[in-house]
């Protein structure tokens, strides 16, 4: 199993033969408005992709399916949904089917538990997105165990360090785990996605895993960086296990 993060949340899943495309903002840089509720200006993405923009239809060919695990913009943007083959299975929590359906999507997989797909399982997870009035605005999201090849990877989704996870990694036992960090948030309320320190926690309550931690240095209203997580692990004697990873970086799970 092999994965290439690409940027923000957006990664490549290579397994079992298969090319998995997870939650795809593909954009230039600066295509979209700044995220509401922020505290600056700053169009997104922050960055471009790591690759040349004209070489992104052809890379998209290579897919043979899209993992969703939810359909905020910076996740499943609008040139993702413009420029995917209508026709390509889309893998998804139950709450989004309907939508992607309606966006012109044949083939809308939508994982209640658990399904099987061309010798992959998946299993569905759940998080909380934020707390309070915030975490209620920002619906439903999921994460997904992606299991083959004697792999067990857990893409934890949009979510702060919570009882979901905690049931997660100790139901599944991953060896990999993908978090969304940042310390994403608005002007009003608690973070919305993992910060720094609660990628660590996550590596310590799952001492079997290494931890990835991306959605960093894309949106411009995350406001921690690669440097600080690093930092971090380096402090608390984890840099083994817990990496931030750069925009284009390859990485073979083991």
């Amino acid at each position: 199993m092999q994965v290439q993060f690409i940027r923000n949340a957006s990664l490549l899943l290579q397994v079992a033969g298969k090319t998995i495309l997870v939650d795809p903002m593909l954009a230039p840089q600066g295509q979209y408005d700044p995220a509401p509720m922020s505290d600056n200006d700053r169009r997104i993405p922050l960055v471009d992709l790591p690759f040349p923009a004209d070489e992104l239809p052809e890379w998209l060919r290579a897919v043979d399916a899209v993992l969703i695990t939810h359909t905020h913009p910076d996740h499943w943007d609008a040139l993702a949904q413009e420029l995917l083959d209508k026709q390509l299975p889309l893998l998804c929590q139950p709450a989004d089917t309907r939508l992607l359906q309606e966006q012109g999507f044949a083939q809308v997989l939508p994982i209640e538990d658990e399904l099987e797909w061309e010798g992959i399982r998946f299993y569905r997870t759940t998080g909380q997105h934020g707390t309070g009035e915030v975490g209620v605005m920002m619906g439903t999201v999921s994460g997904f165990v992606v299991e083959a090849e004697q792999t067990r990877l857990y893409i934890a989704g949009d979510t702060i360090w919570c009882d979901d996870v905690r049931e997660a990694l100790t139901h599944y036992q991953p060896n990999n785990v993908v978090v969304n960090a940042g310390g994403t948030r608005f002007t009003m309320g608690a973070p919305i996605t993992m910060t720094a320190a609660e990628v660590i926690q996550t590596a310590r309550f799952a001492p079997q895993a290494t931890v990835y931690a991306v959605h960093m240095e894309a949106v411009n209203h995350a406001p921690e960086d690669r440097a600080l997580v690093r930092a971090l692990a380096t402090q608390e004697s984890l840099s083994s296990r817990v990496i931030a990873p750069n925009d284009g970086e390859w990485v073979t799970l083991g």
